[in-house]
């Protein structure tokens, strides 16, 4: 049986993902996401790196879309994600991390100031708040995804990390 404390928390994970606040997750949330990391790091759109952060976002949204749309409206509201987190990735995370793996691949690249495959600790906080994550948070959730404190924070690194916040309950 599925807790009303864990259906809580990953109700209140509902607001990461709808970005402009209209109470619905959909794909122009995902590309808000896009738009305000390339942004902050002034990477142009029709860049090879832009490019693949929208096709990462799109493969996201669709993966999300799949899961957890269950009336087919091409939005999802606080219920099905609820639902669909719940019922589908409480138990298989990994699946989530797969979901959101083409995304955070191509946000690191956007991030990654010297090409070595990994972000640093500043430019992760940078990233994370481009997409509303408040100052603090995002500085003490940047410096954790660190584990090995060497100052990058790479795909090994943020793609079971996020999967963990959105489908566990603690």
């Amino acid at each position: 049986m599925v807790s009303s404390e864990y259906e809580r928390k990953i109700a209140a994970r509902f607001a990461t993902f709808d970005q402009d606040g209209n109470g619905w997750i959909d794909r122009a949330d995902f590309d808000a996401a896009a738009k305000a990391v390339l942004a902050e790091f002034g990477v142009a759109a029709r860049s090879d790196r832009g490019q693949s952060l929208y096709a990462g976002a799109e493969a996201f949204w669709q993966g999300m879309a799949g899961m957890a749309d269950r009336d087919g409206d091409q939005r999802i509201g606080r219920e099905e994600f609820v639902t669909g987190a719940v019922k589908r990735l409480r138990d298989n995370p990994e699946r989530f991390a797969e979901i959101a793996r083409p995304f955070l691949h191509a946000a690191l690249a956007v991030a990654d100031s010297n090409g070595d495959g990994a972000a640093t600790v500043g430019d992760t906080t940078r990233a994370l708040r481009a997409l509303g994550v408040p100052e603090g948070v995002a500085r003490t959730t940047a410096a954790a995804l660190d584990g090995d404190r060497d100052g990058r924070i790479g795909e090994t690194d943020i793609v079971p990390a996020f999967a963990r916040y959105f489908t566990v309950p603690e």
